[in-house]
């Protein structure tokens, strides 16, 4: 859909429901509740009820932005109470009226004690919210103990590929993380994901269209994750340990403390893991002759063993220059070594089965990565009318060496040694992120409220790749493989914002624009000249979202939206570089890779606030896909551009409770995949449907005891080359609340250890290639939880920094 149609459509549904939402004449009561510092309380309680009734018959939670609106109400006037934990119990008499007028209600801080607060309510697993669905990450109990990477599997429609990739609903998705990009795909972001505890994270935000507040990049959506913070002043913090028992032990743990005296805030978190894990893969490639007949077979299992640790920590301090002015700091950082070892036994056979050679490979690697942050960040409030401010600057910065070795024998079918191969490498790189970002919230007295922010960010990119051969004990340096690859770039965005809410209507509407432009260079060697590629591209990115309530009981909710994005290669994937796994297989860049847009379009229909179904149209073009290409019987994996593909979709997801003793959430999808694009084997027409179900049965046990299972059944799914095989598991948990303060939970992952990566490559020059890979992925997981300090409510702390689509592209 062209930009310009568009704004047009959008334009035209906002008027006319605009028009049909002000066409009703009921009374309503709408509001906000704030803390001390004017900052929305998400999660409040308010009620109501009439004065002349006994009871509160009017109950709701505000949302995110600590809003709620009550309608219909009948004339007169009413009792509202608000509480929240933390807080001051806020009582007062209000009027509807028929004029959307809203109220602005300030909470007090009570001192409340942590070890004596004894929380009754339970989160709810998902919220569905007007440009976004909310995964609370706690509300699962089968998480306790594991990884970022586990929990993401868990979300309803998130899907982790063969390659380490991130789906949601059928697209890959772009991760963020507090609203700052990862900057990191592929294999190095699952290994960055199972590096951080799930202990340490408060929500999962699933955004398939996302506001245009953040980048436009990532067409399949935003999943951000929300870590936890301290919400109180005083001191106060938490413990989460974890014992990991596989095949291998390994372990998560991560603390928290926060200090806060008159206008200073001091915070601190750190994460510690320690990785240690296999994964088991057989490989198999048929070779056939220009008639089909076949050639060779070439037979592969590689073991890999990985271990590592992890260190993470965020330090912060926010200084309140008054009750509306706000400075903060906040320095991230995370050390990583790992090593990984992979024997590695390939065999060749000849059409009558019969062994041609044997090659075995003992490749080791030995990697440190780094990554520091900085962010200045400056937020003034105007008031309680809810107008803000905010300034980011930010500074990112991920540097890695990686040295491996690739020593490879090879015998004849009796045994005898043909030749020996030692192949040596390393790999330094560094990426430099610099950004500055402003955005302006400003409600106006009708109740739409507007936004406006501008952003620019610059990256560059230095990576290096040294190799050197030994054959027949004589060592040269390896030119193929040999290269220095510099990448600059340059974001300048700008975006619009205006949201309103009507009795039972509520839109959302923003558009952005965003220039970009980059370089690559390619610097040569002895045998391969220097290379240079310029890039300079201007677009623009509506987004569009409407609910409007069909009855005044909010049984029925319908909603639309609509949104344009762009895929923006990752900094690697555009470095031309060959990274050997073995000498059968490479992985490469692509410098040539261009841009991808994505148009999404999604209604959706709501019934109780329990049952949500959703239909998506998504078009891709220019889509960024692993691609798969033989050449001489190797192996070569490089990203490409993908001509057009269509992702169509329907989803239910669904929350009930039976029985008081049991909850059942469930999650279904059934999602149809065609792509169509030239390919270097000819045309590439491929289509495909799966399905995928996810079901979390949560079972209260007594007082302090609750039992949970989970798990997911995924069919085949076809897209682009691949055919990923069926992957089905079950998770079972047990949770022992201790104290108001301590918990302890049992949780046993992949109860069946039936969960196995496996598929077909298609679309190959006169090869068939399949795959089976096994890791270690059943586990029973100890864990513990423990939170202290006394405390007051009403904190403020910023969240966000500048850096939000940049740090998504960086290969950790």
């Amino acid at each position: 859909m062209k930009p310009k149609i568009a704004v047009s459509l959008m334009a035209w549904l906002v008027v006319s429901l605009f028009v049909t939402a002000r066409a009703q004449d009921q009374l309503s009561l709408k509001g906000q509740v704030l803390n001390p510092e004017q900052k929305p309380l998400a999660g409040a309680t308010v009620r109501l009820r009439l004065t002349t009734d006994s009871v509160f018959n009017h109950v709701m939670s505000t949302d995110t932005a600590g809003k709620f609106h009550f309608e219909p109400l009948k004339k007169g006037l009413y009792q509202t109470q608000v509480t929240m934990i933390g807080y001051q119990m806020y009582q007062a008499t209000l009027t509807p009226d028929d004029k959307g007028q809203q109220t602005f209600l300030l909470l007090q801080p009570a001192e409340v004690t942590l070890n004596e607060v004894k929380v009754t309510t339970r989160k709810p697993l998902i919220e569905q919210r007007i440009d976004r669905v909310i995964v609370n990450v706690d509300a699962m109990a089968s998480n306790a103990g594991g990884t970022v990477l586990e929990a993401l599997e868990k979300a309803p429609g998130v899907v982790l590929d063969q390659n380490g990739s991130v789906s949601l609903k059928g697209k890959y998705a772009t991760i963020f993380i507090d609203d700052k990009p990862t900057y990191l795909a592929g294999v190095e972001l699952e290994n960055y994901l199972r590096s951080l505890p799930s202990s340490a994270i408060d929500q999962i935000e699933l955004m398939t269209n996302p506001p245009a507040r953040y980048d436009a990049a990532g067409n399949g959506g935003i999943i951000n994750i929300r870590t936890k913070k301290n919400k109180v002043i005083g001191i106060n913090g938490g413990l989460n340990l974890s014992y990991i028992q596989g095949r291998y032990t390994r372990t998560n743990n991560s603390a928290n403390i926060n200090y806060r005296r008159n206008k200073l805030n001091v915070f601190a978190n750190a994460t510690f893991s320690v990785a240690n894990s296999y994964t088991d893969m057989d490989f198999y490639r048929h070779f056939m002759n220009t008639s089909g007949e076949p050639v060779s077979d070439f037979f592969q299992n590689s073991y890999t063993r990985r271990t590592g640790q992890s260190y993470g920590t965020q330090l912060g301090a926010d200084y309140y220059v008054s009750d509306r002015t706000t400075l903060g700091v906040n320095f991230t950082g995370l050390y990583r070594p790992s090593g990984q070892q992979v024997p590695v036994v390939s065999r060749f056979t000849n059409p009558q089965g019969r062994l041609d050679s044997t090659v075995l490979a003992n490749n080791n690697q030995k990697a440190l990565f780094k990554n520091a942050g900085i962010n200045l960040n400056y937020r003034h409030t105007y008031g309680q009318e809810g107008r803000q401010w905010t300034v980011d600057l930010d500074y990112i910065r991920y540097t890695s060496t990686t040295d491996q070795s690739f020593d490879n024998y090879t015998y004849n079918p009796d045994g005898a040694l043909i030749n020996t191969y030692l192949l040596n490498g390393s790999l330094p790189s560094a990426i430099h992120i610099y950004s500055a970002k402003t955005d302006y919230t400003h409600p106006l007295s009708n109740g739409l409220e507007l936004s406006a922010g501008l952003k620019s960010s610059y990256t560059y990119t230095d990576n290096v790749a040294d190799y050197f051969y030994t054959s027949n004990q004589v060592t040269a340096p390896d030119y193929d493989k040999i290269n220095h690859f510099r990448y600059h770039e340059n974001i300048n965005a700008g975006y619009v914002n205006a949201s309103r809410e009507f009795k039972r209507f509520s839109f959302q509407t923003g558009l952005r624009l965003e220039n970009t432009f980059s370089n690559g260079h390619q610097l040569g060697n002895v045998q391969r000249p220097d290379s240079t590629f310029k890039r300079n591209y201007t677009s623009l990115f509506p987004t569009l979202y409407v609910q409007y309530k069909l009855d005044s009981s909010e049984i029925h909710q319908i909603g639309l939206n609509y949104g344009r994005r762009i895929e923006r290669p990752y900094y690697q994937d555009l470095n031309p570089f060959l990274s050997p796994l073995d000498k059968f297989t490479y992985y490469t860049g692509n410098p040539f890779l261009r841009p991808a847009f994505t148009n999404t379009v999604e209604l959706s229909h709501t019934f109780k606030n329990r049952i949500t179904t959703t239909l998506s149209y998504t078009l891709n073009r220019n889509q960024i896909n692993e691609t798969i290409e033989i050449n001489n019987g190797t192996y070569f994996s490089r990203p490409g551009n993908v001509g057009r593909s269509t992702v169509k979709s329907i989803s239910v997801d669904g929350n009930f409770d039976p029985f008081s003793w049991l909850n059942l959430h469930l999650y279904g999808e059934v999602t149809n995949i065609h792509t169509v694009s030239d390919f270097y084997t000819g045309p590439l027409n491929t289509k495909g449907t799966f399905y995928y179900l996810k079901p979390i049965l949560t079972f209260k046990m007594g007082k302090d005891w609750s039992l949970q299972a989970d798990g997911y059944y995924q069919s085949r799914i076809t897209n682009v080359q691949f055919i990923a095989g069926v992957q089905k598991r079950v998770n079972l948990s047990v949770v022992k609340k201790l104290s108001p303060s301590a918990t302890i939970k049992l949780v046993i992952n992949d109860a069946l250890h039936s969960y196995v990566n496996s598929g077909i490559i298609n679309n190959l020059a006169l090869t068939r290639a399949y795959y089976r890979n096994v890791a270690d992925t059943r586990t029973a997981v100890l864990s513990f939880s423990y939170r202290f300090g006394k405390a007051i409510s009403g904190q403020r702390k910023h969240e966000t920094n500048g850096a939000e689509s940049e740090q998504n592209r960086v290969k950790n």
